[in-house]
């Protein structure tokens, strides 16, 4: 089941946090840069996967860390141009994808809870009305709580039912 909910993301009590990122990400924007800073050496094993898995738009990684905290990184994004380091943009084909790769590692771990932003409309460029009908249609049917921040208000916990 999905709850829209409001609020900051990092205070959520969902088991874990679903973010977009691009291949090699530098995570130096949005919440993507708040999760680097609070865990650096997620930024780092995010890089080592990527390198050792040949990875491509679509796909999913999981972060286990201190305290259970779990973080998947969701590849909606082509990966950052080495030579002007721009970030590569999302499409809603990766956004699909990892979505899909996203119940797989639900599924696969157990997942009782799950938060993710407004995937992909920041860094990503996608525009809400196009993302949001993905998320439902791929979440909409899980017995877990989904929790998706819609509404960004820094240093607020969201009233998240079912926790």
């Amino acid at each position: 089941m999905i709850y829209r909910v409001e609020g900051d993301i990092l205070l959520s009590k969902a088991q874990a946090i679903a973010h977009g990122v691009g291949i090699n990400d530098p995570m130096d924007k949005g919440l993507a840069l708040e999760l680097h800073n609070k865990y650096p050496s997620m930024h780092k094993d995010f890089h080592r996967w990527c390198h050792m898995h040949n990875t491509k738009p679509g796909e999913a990684w999981m972060w286990g860390g201190p305290d259970n905290v779990r973080l998947i990184n969701l590849i909606t994004q082509e990966g950052v141009d080495s030579h002007d380091h721009r970030h590569g943009k999302a499409t809603l084909v990766n956004v699909r994808h990892a979505l899909s790769a996203l119940l797989k590692i639900i599924a696969a771990e157990k997942l009782t809870s799950v938060a993710l932003p407004r995937l992909a409309t920041g860094v990503g460029d996608l525009d809400w009305d196009d993302v949001w009908p993905l998320i439902d249609e791929r979440l909409g049917g899980l017995d877990i709580p989904v929790y998706v921040y819609t509404v960004y208000h820094p240093g607020q916990a969201a009233r998240e039912p079912g926790l």
